[in-house]
């Protein structure tokens, strides 16, 4: 380890290879790699746990949760998370367990029920068998989709307008399609509205509505599913701390709470950072390391540097949006068995409107519950390790769509209408949840926590709240985005918004600048 304590200024030793800044599951894939490779790596997290959104807290002395709410895709054997766990020598301890492939997400609206099953033949017959008139729609909309992900699939990782150009004979659709949100696509097929909201009521796992997400985006998570959702075996703190222990184990080393205050340059190279112990707030240090590896969101990390110090082109992939955050209930109850009321090794989504865009306008742009669209989960029915809560318990989370600013500018004004707010939204859901699901769902309820997108920010350093980085809508999800390349020397992005959100999608940004760096292939496409 090299830093300097800035009070008596005494170098410690020689410098990482990597200093890795923040332990998102991007910058722990890429340290664990490196770690593993024989580099001599340094992680400084802010929070006291690793992981970040993948992190894993204890309330009530007994009740462990996973923060947000989590599902896997990409775990079968030859696709990313495999090959990078086979890579760590961890394919065999950490495993996973498949939902459900008669139906892994159970959809809900008034008046419909759809089970999407894993076979895209079975989810087009049970499409069909709902709306009768409109077959064949039906059916050549889930073929585009199977299409469409089959070309976004061959496309090189190295992705521009020429590599697309040189493949257009085989890249028809992402060509037409680049610019489009997943309502464009919908119209484009004349769908019937309550066929739209059934295949978009996974909206939750981007926390945008048909009208503004990405096409590419949903088709990649959707036919990613399809092929295999998966939940750790044994939770997500297993997965986080296998890779930790990987890190220790190979000579790396994690200092926990270590805000990066700054970043140390030398003209045009980066060279280290100064942090502050979130403890004390009193104790400042410097970090130095041979290549700066930024698990930072860039943006924030961009404007500690200084704006001018990048090139044009990086500035301008640095202009993105951040995606929304989002609203969570972690609940426990007893007394009860979950799955006598329909729950099981599955997720709920549940909308009280048919139209997605305009519930999402009503919650997001105007702080209206009242008719709100959301989703369960069950982590206790999706592995058979229960060391989350006792016996005799069921653990139960609920998460929806919520405007940061609308959160932040409440909890700073009035913090009890802050609280108010929180427990309105709370109401709204369980509300639904005793008259579709529960009876009674409150007299079980022995223990809640209500996070917010401020609870995001403080928790999990994503400014704003935001759940996976840049939003991902048509204009951040195409060739322009933002990727490792920084234009300074010896510092590189390593976030989600800098390659791919979610949990398959941050191990692959990892693993991918790993093989960047060291031309040892992990994954199994192709750089060039």
């Amino acid at each position: 380890m090299s830093y300097k304590d800035t009070d008596t200024d005494t170098d410690t030793g020689s410098p990482p290879d990597y200093l890795i800044v923040g332990s998102g599951l991007a910058g722990l894939a890429f340290s664990a790699l490196m770690a593993k490779s024989g580099k001599k790596v340094l992680i400084l997290e802010a929070h006291e746990f690793p992981g970040g959104y993948g992190h894993t807290f204890v309330e009530g002395d007994k009740y462990r949760f996973n923060a947000q709410l989590h599902y896997v895709w990409n775990c079968g054997k030859g696709r990313d998370i495999n090959l990078f766990l086979k890579k760590l020598g961890l394919e065999e301890t950490v495993t996973f367990e498949q939902y459900d492939p008669n139906g892994y997400d159970h959809m809900r609206i008034p008046g419909y029920a759809l089970d999407i099953p894993y076979d895209k033949n079975e989810l087009t017959q049970r499409l069909s068998t709902l709306f009768p008139k409109h077959t064949e729609s039906i059916d050549k909309f889930i073929t585009e989709v199977w299409q469409t992900s089959a070309e976004l699939e061959n496309l090189p990782e190295q992705l521009n307008i020429s590599s697309i150009l040189s493949h257009a004979l085989s890249s028809q659709r992402v060509i037409k399609y680049r610019k489009s949100t997943l309502q464009d696509v919908f119209d484009l097929f004349k769908l019937p509205l309550e066929t739209q909201t059934l295949l978009a009521l996974q909206w939750p796992d981007f926390l945008l509505p048909p009208n503004k997400l990405s096409y590419f985006a949903w088709v990649t998570l959707f036919t990613g599913y399809c092929r295999g959702a998966y939940y750790p075996t044994h939770h997500f703190e297993h997965v986080i701390n296998s890779l930790v222990n990987v890190i220790e184990e190979n000579g790396g080393e994690i200092i926990y709470k270590q805000k990066v205050t700054d970043f140390i340059l030398d003209e045009n190279k980066v060279t280290g950072v100064k942090t502050m112990d979130t403890d004390t707030r009193t104790v400042f240090k410097e970090f130095y390391g041979k290549d700066i590896i930024c698990n930072l969101d860039p943006k924030r990390a961009a404007t500690m540097i200084g704006m001018n110090k990048f090139s044009n082109t990086v500035r301008k992939k640095l202009e993105y949006d951040y995606s929304p955050s989002n609203f969570v209930a972690y609940c426990v109850v007893k007394g009860i068995d979950l799955k006598e009321f329909g729950f099981g090794n599955w997720n709920v989504f549940h909308s009280e409107q048919n139209d997605l865009n305009k519930v999402f306008e009503d919650m997001y742009d105007r702080a209206d519950y009242s008719a709100p669209s959301f989703v369960m989960t069950t982590p206790g029915f999706l592995s058979l390790d229960h060391s989350d809560c006792p016996e005799g318990e069921q653990i139960i989370q609920f998460l929806t769509v919520a405007n940061y600013h609308t959160f932040h500018d409440l909890k700073i004004a009035d913090a009890v209408a802050y609280r108010k707010m929180k427990k309105q939204i709370f109401d709204a859901m369980i509300t639904i949840v005793e008259q579709h699901y529960i009876p009674n769902f409150r007299d079980y309820l022995v223990f809640k926590m209500l996070g917010s997108p401020t609870t995001n920010e403080s928790f999990c350093g994503s400014p704003e709240g935001n759940s996976y980085g840049s939003n991902i809508t048509p204009g951040n999800f195409d060739t322009s985005r933002l990727d490792h390349k920084t234009s300074l020397k010896n510092f590189y992005f390593c976030n989600a918004s800098s390659g791919h959100p979610s949990f398959a999608g941050t191990i692959k940004t990892g693993s991918r600048l790993y093989e960047i760096l060291t031309g040892d292939p992990v994954l199994n496409k192709s750089l060039s």
